[in-house]
């Protein structure tokens, strides 16, 4: 049996645990630059507002103290999550972290009534030790807990936990689930298969498979059998990224190499940190740039370039050089950026790194190594930008990021901690 534990309206959840005057209202949370709806409250959603709607269309609601608004925050969110998932891991023996506010729990070898008991008491805990409301659904497979955990949260009486531990609850579960609402189906192939009468799952899984792989191939064949109750989708028990991004929109455009030498180099550094964290490396540093798109009176430009190094690696040094050698490839005077990002790619574990006859000096790159370590550690403490390199020059890559409404990093700096009153 799988769990899946979701945390419910996270981004809303994380900022109404250390600010209760938010319990009741409606909220929402905007994107980078407050540019868009990117999580709301159950009241904002009865509101209508729906996901991804420009800040501006409903900015009159909170000018009128009918919304509650609130710049997206990750560092407290990161931090927030990372306190659920340790509850979790302290609970069962294996679990899959899925997204940042869900995971996967092994449940193998437990009873029905265990399952029970410890879902509920997971309910509890989290909600008691983290202040974050969950659900909880329970199915024989990925995609069927996937559902019930919609049950879980949409239903009140289920008291955060759902189980379709009978075919009968299953059978219910699937001729109640729109067949857009199923984990793998996805909004483009949604309106397909309501054309060829597939309204709901259960309509799905009583197609036979020879009709589904004839139309939506192994894809589609696996989304059925998981329906049915076959696991076809394991557990993974390790990292499956094969390459990591980081990226901003800029709130305001950029036109000179320096500026957007500081951006890169900020978002280098981060994707190389994220390595040294899952205990990677990579010998592949993409960097990309966009211009305004929406901008028809301006001309566009979407380049990329990406080094390839000789040894996979993970120190900010190697990692910064390499995008910002990508950078000058790419960029070209007379345009206005507006986002600017950094890939690294070809992923493989730190471990087993093969030295290159082309190395440029193993003895630098053990050096470079050490102080990217020492970075990690005395940025650990305190301000995750406290020890840069001098082409990161200003400050935190997000340093300039447009959040008018951001909240305080309550659980992670001691200068903004709670005031109790």
């Amino acid at each position: 049996m799988f769990a899946l534990v979701d945390c419910n309206n996270f981004f809303v959840s994380c900022e109404r645990v250390f600010r209760p005057q938010l319990e009741g209202k409606a909220v929402v949370v905007l994107s980078n630059n407050d540019g868009c709806v990117v999580a709301r409250s159950n009241e904002s959603k009865a509101m209508g507002i729906r996901m991804g709607t420009p800040y501006y269309q409903v900015s009159h609601l909170a000018d009128s103290g009918r919304l509650e608004v609130c710049s997206s925050n990750y560092v407290l969110y990161g931090d927030m999550s990372a306190r659920v998932m340790s509850v979790l891991a302290d609970a069962v023996p294996k679990i899959e972290i899925y997204s940042i506010d869900e995971a996967f729990l092994v449940l193998d070898g437990m009873g029905k009534e265990r399952i029970g008991t410890l879902c509920a008491s997971l309910v509890s805990k989290i909600r008691r030790w983290t202040g974050i409301p969950v659900s909880i659904g329970v199915a024989p497979t990925k995609t069927l807990a996937k559902i019930a955990s919609h049950f879980a949260k949409k239903f009140p009486g289920y008291k955060g936990v759902c189980m379709i531990d009978t075919e009968e609850k299953r059978m219910k579960a699937l001729s109640l689930t729109p067949i857009e609402e199923v984990w793998g189906v996805g909004r483009r192939l949604a309106p397909k298969l309501v054309e060829s009468g597939v309204r709901t799952a259960l309509d799905y899984v009583e197609r036979p498979e020879s009709w589904i792989r004839e139309h939506y191939m192994l894809h589609g064949v696996r989304t059925w059998m998981e329906l049915r109750g076959t696991v076809c989708v394991e557990t993974e028990t390790e990292s499956a990224r094969k390459s990591i991004c980081t990226s901003r929109s800029f709130a305001d455009m950029l036109e000179s190499e320096d500026e957007l030498s500081m951006k890169v180099s900020d978002f280098a550094a981060q994707c190389a940190r994220k390595l040294r964290e899952e205990g990677t490396a990579a010998t592949e540093v993409t960097t990309f740039l966009y211009t305004n798109r929406f901008r028809t009176d301006l001309e566009q430009y979407f380049p990329s370039a990406t080094i390839r190094l000789h040894t996979a690696a993970s120190n900010t040094q190697e990692i910064v050089s390499a995008a910002l050698q990508a950078l000058h490839v790419i960029f070209r005077q007379g345009y206005r950026y507006k986002k600017a990002g950094v890939t690294v790619g070809n992923i493989v574990p730190a471990d087993s790194v093969q030295a290159s006859l082309f190395d440029f000096d193993p003895g630098l790159r053990a050096k470079n190594d050490r102080l990217s370590k020492i970075m990690d550690m005395m940025n650990s403490r305190g301000d995750s930008s406290l020890l840069r390199l001098a082409s990161q020059k200003g400050g935190h890559y997000a340093a300039d990021i447009r959040r008018e409404h951001c909240s305080r990093r309550y659980s992670t700096s001691l200068d903004e901690i709670i005031e109790v009153k």
